[in-house]
């Protein structure tokens, strides 16, 4: 029921991954309700200048509501990119489709 409390909800609410990877210096995530999502990893400062090694060893954490890379010290939320939120404009090289 409803009255549980709130956290049920806010978790329900809360964008998931299943899965994270790289592929040519995008990550993509798989969510929990089928969707896939990429970013090219320029639009974050650390990823950005991480090597091509550093990008490919990704991780989710807590439960897949965030991306985490160690070796960088770099977390980034799921619910920041499914919405968009990200530190950097995307290349004008990457606009040209």
């Amino acid at each position: 029921s409803w009255r549980n409390g709130m956290n049920t909800s806010a978790l329900e609410i809360d964008p998931r991954a299943l899965r994270v990877w790289v592929e040519q210096r995008m990550v993509f995530v798989e969510l929990t309700d089928g969707r896939c999502i990429g970013f090219p990893a320029t639009r974050f400062r650390l990823l950005a200048s991480a090597s091509d090694e550093q990008l490919a060893r990704v991780a989710l954490r807590l439960d897949g509501a965030a991306l985490r890379w160690e070796e960088i010290d770099e977390d980034i939320t799921v619910r920041g990119v499914v919405e968009g939120r990200f530190q950097l404009p995307l290349p004008p090289e990457q606009l040209a489709a």
